[in-house]
């Protein structure tokens, strides 16, 4: 929706609009369609290279994240718009986890499952530098991504751990072509990935490191094909007791090559942005079930052509079967 100042020239109206919308949805200062990618960063830290015993589990990550950016474009008339944009996600990814009883290539196989449903909403704003006119789009949305599927071997060495793995994007979720929020991507993606992880159980310090890159297809709904995604993730904690650990988290994301085809027509912009933060795990029993929780809380810092903000994880885990 917007709103645009009553008697503004439509040429400035139409100037503002579009900063507004290109620094929403991904063009105007933003690398990567809608300025996100279906790997979530931060998703992987502590005990990222251990897979865990042959079984099936129930992961649960609600993830939560709010940013913000600001954007300038010259106008070839003179002057200069000014836009700034504000996001907020609420996520909720629901994974189911296969850990085969039998040894493949000398470790051990998981097949996933994820389906991500939530709430995305943004607020742009643009207006003219120094003067009254501008323009405001406003989104919100709360329904089905798209299901992630995965796969993951894992291998065991004394204290070192380590999985390679992929995980496919599918593109069924609920996506709303021209809407600038959507959870679902309406493009096929390809995630390869490893992890490593040494845990010494008599100190109790682990570190672990887990990274990756993310292959796009092309949205056809816009002609949009974001490039190439790097990321990394790292954590260093200890464990205080049986049921407590606490320490740092990290992660680095880098687009190493620029967005195309015709949605693209604003540039072949290229993000970047790093984080750190802290975690605390938790273990206990519910009735005879055992349970894992994670929190995770990030502060993201010296963002390029991305939004800048905080990240959090509650995540849960919970064998259903050995």
């Amino acid at each position: 929706m917007s709103d645009f100042q009553r008697g503004a020239p439509a040429v400035l109206k139409g100037a503002a609009l579009g900063v507004a919308l290109g620094l929403a949805s991904g063009g105007a200062a933003f690398a990567a369609e809608g300025a996100a990618g279906f790997y979530l960063l931060g998703s992987k830290g502590p005990f990222a290279g251990v897979l865990p015993a042959p079984g099936t589990y129930i992961n649960n990550d609600l993830y939560h994240y709010t940013g913000s950016a600001s954007a300038g474009r010259d106008l070839s008339f003179g002057g200069e718009i000014i836009a700034d944009v504000e996001a907020t996600a609420w996520i909720d990814v629901f994974t189911g986890m296969w850990v085969l009883p039998d040894e493949v290539l000398g470790g051990n196989l998981a097949l996933t499952v994820s389906l991500p449903f939530g709430s995305k909403a943004i607020d742009a704003r643009a207006a003219l530098d120094g003067g009254g006119l501008g323009a405001s789009l406003d989104d919100d949305i709360f329904t089905m991504g798209d299901p992630v599927l995965g796969a993951t071997l894992g291998w065991h060495d004394g204290n070192l751990h380590w999985t390679t793995g992929a995980m496919l994007n599918v593109p069924i979720g609920d996506y709303h072509e021209g809407d600038i929020a959507n959870v679902a991507f309406n493009r096929w993606g390809l995630d390869l990935n490893g992890a490593l992880t040494w845990f010494d159980p008599a100190s109790g310090w682990e570190v672990s490191g887990a990274a990756g890159f993310t292959f796009n297809g092309e949205n056809p709904e816009t002609d949009y094909n974001t490039g190439t995604e790097f990321h990394f993730e790292g954590a260093v904690t200890k464990t205080f007791s049986p049921s407590f650990s606490a320490g740092l988290v990290g992660y680095y994301y880098e687009q190493i090559t620029g967005d195309s085809g015709d949605g693209a027509n604003l540039g072949d912009f290229k993000g970047q942005v790093s984080a750190l933060g802290a975690t605390f795990g938790y273990n206990f029993q519910m009735g005879d079930t055992p349970v894992s929780m994670r929190v995770k809380v990030f502060e993201e810092f010296d963002a390029r052509n991305r939004l800048e903000g905080t990240a959090a994880y509650v995540t849960f885990t919970v064998p259903v079967g050995g």
